[in-house]
């Protein structure tokens, strides 16, 4: 009878250390660095807005804008930081009236276009 028990839990050990092995081989069998295999969050939209510019980060690519209402992405007025390609911060400085349109996929926001408005 101790014997069979002690049969038992060796072979239900063995079972957990087999169950737990694949472990690390799914994690790198997942990670193949191709974007097309990972679940993506939401899909992309596209929104438009006027606002001032309140902060330029040119050394990380950053914008912060302090933005009217974006209808398209039922978005209240705010303030909120952006990326953006550091060409179109030329000409740009602290304090001017923009009109911007930004890619949001759900959790960041790229702006694509923006430019001077109005004085």
């Amino acid at each position: 009878m101790i014997a069979s028990s002690l049969a038992l839990v060796a072979s239900l050990a063995a079972c957990k250390k087999e169950a737990e092995a694949p472990k690390p081989a799914e994690s790198s069998t997942t990670n193949t660095g191709s974007m097309s295999e990972m679940p993506m969050a939401t899909e992309m939209k596209h929104g438009k807005g006027v606002g001032t510019v309140t902060e330029i980060d040119a050394a990380k690519g950053m914008v912060t804008l302090d933005h009217g209402d974006i209808a398209e992405l039922q978005w209240p007025a705010m303030k909120m930081g952006f990326a953006i390609k550091p060409e179109l911060l030329v000409g740009l400085k602290v304090g001017d009236k923009v009109s911007f349109e930004i890619d949001w996929d759900g959790k960041a926001g790229t702006v694509t276009k923006v430019e001077k408005v109005g004085s």
